[in-house]
């Protein structure tokens, strides 16, 4: 069978200048339905905390974005050095950190 090669068509990316800065978070929420995954990424200072994004994805997409994640650790650790895991906070036990539902 004889298959075309589709040409590549480039896409292009809108940055919007809110966003060029990024965000700094230091708290995840992560939940999921049947249909998509939902991550809140959350800046906490005590006494209070915002969420500064919020990121909805399908399980397909995620389970890519998890690979790609791992793969980036993977290529640091060997590339610029080993990643020590942060101890979990004492403060605010069970209320900040990286946590799932």
């Amino acid at each position: 069978m004889n298959e075309k090669a589709t040409p590549e068509r480039e896409i292009r990316i809108k940055f919007p200048e809110g966003l060029i800065g990024g965000v700094y978070c230091n708290l995840l929420y992560v939940t999921h339905t049947k249909e998509e995954f939902i991550l809140d990424f959350i800046m906490v200072s005590p006494p209070k905390g915002a969420v500064v994004s919020r990121v909805i994805m399908s399980p397909g997409h995620m389970k890519r974005t998890l690979a790609a994640l791992q793969e980036n650790l993977k290529k640091y650790e060997t590339n610029i050095s080993k990643i020590v895991e942060a101890p979990e906070p004492t403060e605010g036990k069970g209320k900040i950190g990286f946590r799932t539902t």
